[in-house]
């Protein structure tokens, strides 16, 4: 089946008992038992629930992996897959990755006893020279968050295997309606689910998806053993999203680029960064890897902070909030918002750098306000 067609269909058959259309949200902690240890399906909420093995069975079939398990947030996903590292092994880092990804690896990793290395990973030759014994992980986000920089992920699959790590990509922005990093090579796809997936901004999840059946179980134990599992709810609001995951994110990168085609004119604006330009300085590894290039924009703004934060304050239909991948537009000031855990950091963000989640509004209103919040 294609895309969309397992999007809504994959994991979410009709109800057996009652022929419901839409897969139950369980709401229930514990199950009961045939007998002393005979289960029908689980012991114990925290173990499983039908409605999160649903989810889990759709985001693995879109990301062509055999194993998907779900999680809290985003961050709880990370935190399980760093997990699977000692004390002495070092993480080679995208240098703009999310805020709260640095956050954990050095705030709370660190001090563990797991080293981070900062480096461009759109830049092959910087990886190459970069590499560290001790690296077992790369985490690699593309598009990046914020810059929209663009990894090559087969070839950073090929450096990464030949040192004997794992590749992680991070595939929030694109989501697997635009690229399927397994198929690329990589080892662990990643997703806040919260953003593209989910799409309505209603529910917070995370999601990592991994052919590596050893890999799988043990993460599969850290979520059931730590207990950052994701409620039934939210489990059902996001995998409502992903049945229209490819119709909203057609319209996502449509609004996006005539926002990014109508903001490099305006001469308030210094540089704008979206992968679909041609100008952007992975714009051709983006053709060769991705289906489109994404709804999200960002752009420095003329003037400094005191400009960038006029600019994010007299949006009318763009929100002024945190968080990407809705519905609706949402416009924020990265080192003031989500990346402030960066400041002083080798990933510290511009102030002037606005982040923009194009959401699926009429595109004349996005651009008139835009307009409007520039003059």
């Amino acid at each position: 089946m294609n895309f969309s067609t397992r999007a809504i269909h994959a994991g979410q058959e009709p109800d057996l008992e009652t022929g419901a259309v839409n897969v139950p949200v369980y709401l229930t902690s514990t199950y009961a038992q045939e007998s002393v240890g005979v289960v029908k399906f689980a012991d114990y909420g925290r173990g499983d629930n039908p409605t999160r093995a649903a989810l889990e069975t759709v985001l693995a079939s879109l990301e062509g992996g055999q194993f998907a398990i779900a999680f809290s947030s985003g961050l709880a996903a990370t935190d399980s897959m760093l997990r699977t590292l000692s004390p002495g092994d070092r993480v080679m880092l995208s240098a703009d990755a999310y805020g709260g990804t640095f956050r954990m690896l050095t705030k709370i990793f660190g001090p563990w006893g797991i080293a981070t290395d900062v480096v461009d990973l759109s830049d092959v030759d910087a990886v190459a020279s970069s590499w560290r014994e001790g690296t077992k992980l790369v985490w690699a986000e593309t598009p990046s968050n914020p810059w929209l920089r663009i990894a090559d992920i087969a070839t950073l699959a090929d450096i990464t295997h030949r040192h004997g790590a794992q590749l992680v990509v991070d595939n929030t922005f694109a989501t697997p309606y635009l690229q399927t990093p397994l198929a690329l090579g990589a080892d662990v796809v990643m997703h806040s689910t919260t953003k593209y997936l989910g799409g309505h901004s209603d529910a917070i999840g995370g999601m990592l998806v991994t052919n590596d059946a050893d890999l799988a179980a043990r993460l599969k134990f850290f979520q059931y053993a730590v207990g950052a599992i994701p409620g039934p709810l939210d489990c059902y609001l996001i995998m409502r999203g992903i049945r229209t995951l490819a119709v909203r994110m057609d319209r996502h990168q449509e609004n996006a680029a005539r926002v990014a085609a109508m903001l490099v004119s305006h001469p308030n604006i210094e540089r704008v960064w979206y992968p679909g330009l041609e100008n952007h300085p992975n714009h051709k590894v983006a053709l060769d890897q991705m289906r489109g290039f994404g709804g999200m924009v960002s752009v420095e703004v003329a003037g400094g902070a005191v400009r960038a934060t006029q600019f994010v304050e007299k949006t009318k239909v763009f929100t002024l909030a945190e968080s990407l991948g809705g519905v609706e537009s949402l416009i924020e000031i990265p080192a003031q918002m989500t990346h402030m855990s960066t400041s002083g950091s080798l990933l510290e963000i511009p102030e002037n750098l606005v982040r923009l989640s194009v959401g699926i509004e009429d595109a004349e209103d996005l651009l008139e306000d835009l307009h409007q919040a520039l003059t």
